[in-house]
């Protein structure tokens, strides 16, 4: 018979003890369980689809004609050349990023001839991708920005990480129209008037181009009215800039709006992403570039960003810098990397004829031409909720619920089985 003083029979009275003793309640016991991200929600249940007909026109992630990621040829020449580059290392960038890459950068979105540049007026700060990017700018905007209680409009619709981080640093959020639904194309009138009618000295938060999730973009006369309103009411321009050389295929032409406003003479922030024209989605790999009105100003503001960094990343991740910056720097590499975004720009203008095409021969209801007149990864398709719930149950297409769709997870294998199901919604939904 075992000793009650062994280790074995106390172990066991310490056991009973602590299952006879009520828990505690935890600290965390009031905090709500948050609803999962949309898109990536979609994507699981995507995954989790045994149906071998399923589309996933939910990511926004560039895919091949076989529906497969693709590594960017260029990006893959960078991968070698900096693993065989015995002279990097792993040591701390400095708190405001890597050097070339932020001037490739804020060259890449200005124009290599840009007066901002020449005058030395622009400025950057590497991020976390586009997002913190975006974030950047407006933790720097909330604590420094002259107009005190200023809102920041954001269109509607918008990407929904807009809202969530202007209101998460304590900015206001208000929106201006952008999407006509009756034409399915811009709404310039509205977006005009709220522009007009917003307090002075207003924060608007604007796509430069291949606008999500609508696809929607004005045109260069469109800008210039819109550049009007913005520099007469004493606006902030806050560019949003994910997709330059990956909407229409051309780096100029992608980055018309940011450069005018800036020969404009307006004071802006442009948020750079390159997840999508690099295909380096998970590195993470952004910048904000910043025009002000003076050099000593555009230095207020790094050592202001640099501040604020150093206390929440203290300095960003090397290595997609590295890549981007090795490619941007490099004038053959950069011929390729043109190349590489004509490819993944041509695919999606493509399937974009080809599903109009398959909807007009099939004579669905309504028009469809805006699938052809919007540009960049993302259609707005104006689908309703209803009709997208039968795509999602009966046809096993994955989207969102507001009709946008990824151009990218079409191609030459399902997109007439999209159309088909397309206009089985619209006719009996």
């Amino acid at each position: 018979m075992a000793s009650t003083h062994s280790p074995a029979v106390r172990l066991q009275q310490i056991n009973s003890h602590i299952a006879t003793k009520s828990t505690p309640a935890s600290v965390f016991s009031n905090v709500p369980g948050a609803p999962e991200d949309v898109v990536f929600a979609l994507t699981s249940s995507y995954k989790a689809d045994k149906d071998p007909k399923k589309v996933n026109l939910g990511v926004g992630a560039y895919r091949t004609e076989e529906g497969k990621p693709w590594v960017l040829p260029v990006v893959k020449k960078a991968d070698y050349i900096l693993v065989n580059d015995d002279n990097l290392d792993h040591e701390y960038l400095p708190i405001l990023g890597l050097e070339s890459f932020r001037e490739a950068s804020v060259k890449l979105i200005l124009g290599a001839n840009s007066r901002a540049i020449a005058e030395g007026r622009a400025g950057s700060a590497q991020c976390i991708s586009g997002t913190g990017a975006v974030f950047t700018g407006a933790q720097f905007l909330s604590r420094h920005y002259s107009v005190k209680g200023a809102s920041c409009y954001i269109s509607r619709p918008t990407w929904v990480n807009h809202r969530a981080i202007f209101e998460g640093v304590g900015i206001p959020v208000k929106e201006y129209p952008y999407w006509n639904p009756e034409t399915k194309g811009l709404d310039l009138t509205g977006m005009l008037a709220a522009m007009d009618s917003a307090p002075s000295g207003s924060i608007f938060l604007i796509h430069p181009c291949a606008h999500n999730p609508t696809g929607v973009d004005p045109t260069p006369d469109q800008w210039r009215q819109i550049a009007d309103v913005m520099e007469r009411r004493g606006h902030f321009t806050f560019f949003d800039c994910a997709y330059q050389g990956f909407a229409s295929g051309s780096l100029d032409k992608d980055a018309f709006s940011v450069r005018y406003f800036v020969e404009r003479g307006l004071e802006m922030f442009v948020a750079q992403s390159f997840s999508k024209n690099f295909g380096l989605y998970s590195e993470r790999a952004g910048n904000l570039t910043i025009v002000a009105k003076s050099p000593t100003v555009k230095n207020r503001i790094e050592s202001q960003i640099a501040k604020a960094q150093r206390a929440v990343i203290s300095n960003p991740p090397a290595y997609g810098s590295r890549l981007v910056s090795l490619v941007l720097n490099d004038e053959k590499l950069y011929g390729e990397w043109e190349k590489n975004l004509s490819t993944m720009a041509n695919r999606i203008i493509d399937m974009r004829q080809v599903l109009f095409d398959e909807l007009t021969r099939l004579g669905t209801p309504g028009k469809w031409n805006h699938i052809v007149d919007q540009i960049g990864m993302f259609s707005f398709t104006g689908l309703k909720q209803p009709q997208v719930k039968v795509l999602k149950e009966k046809y096993h297409v994955y989207l969102t619920d507001n009709g946008r769709i990824s151009m990218a997870g079409l191609n030459s294998k399902n997109v007439k089985y999209f159309a088909a199901a397309v206009d089985d919604v619209v006719r009996n939904h």
